[in-house]
């Protein structure tokens, strides 16, 4: 492809290009008709880029950019969203009683259901009384949720990090 260039003395002169080897359907360098091709083209003073065209997208290809966009959006704004919320919480003093123990910070023992012994028929009628070995004949064990504060802790102040190696 030739571009014309206006030179100092008004005459034109040719130069290559090097968007020669460019061949897109968004530049608009083309001419539409044949008659138009044999013409030199005017040129603004400033340009030196070619025109880009619109592009032409189908419903399927807007639809699919679209929920590109958003899952990127969703993926960045939901940890954003679960850090301000944690940071939020850590502010806050924390004074909900913890619901399995009530906010005494024990439990009833299952296995004595707080008697601290444990019937157990032997047969022929007799029954032998031990001390639960669940509780230590207490009655009662620490609450696992609230680790005895009776406070109900935080959802992440509830899981232990513990390494499996």
């Amino acid at each position: 492809m030739i571009l014309y260039q206006p030179t100092h003395s008004g005459a034109m002169a040719t130069s290559s290009s090097p968007l020669t080897a460019l061949h897109s359907s968004f530049l608009s360098y083309t001419p539409t008709t044949p008659s138009m091709a044999a013409l030199p083209r005017r040129r603004r003073p400033g340009c030196r880029y070619p025109r880009i065209q619109a592009a032409d997208l189908d419903q399927n290809t807007i639809v699919a950019i679209s929920v590109g966009v958003v899952s990127v959006a969703i993926g960045i704004g939901i940890p954003v969203f679960y850090e301000t919320q944690i940071d939020n919480a850590a502010k806050r003093d924390n004074t909900q009683p913890c619901f399995p123990c009530s906010g005494s910070g024990a439990q009833v023992c299952r296995f004595c259901t707080g008697k601290g012994t444990v019937a157990v028929v032997i047969g022929g009628g007799e029954t032998e009384v031990s001390k639960c070995v669940n509780c230590d004949g207490v009655g009662s064990l620490t609450c696992t949720t609230c680790q005895g504060t009776g406070i109900q802790p935080r959802y992440l102040d509830r899981r232990e990090f513990k390494d499996d190696d």
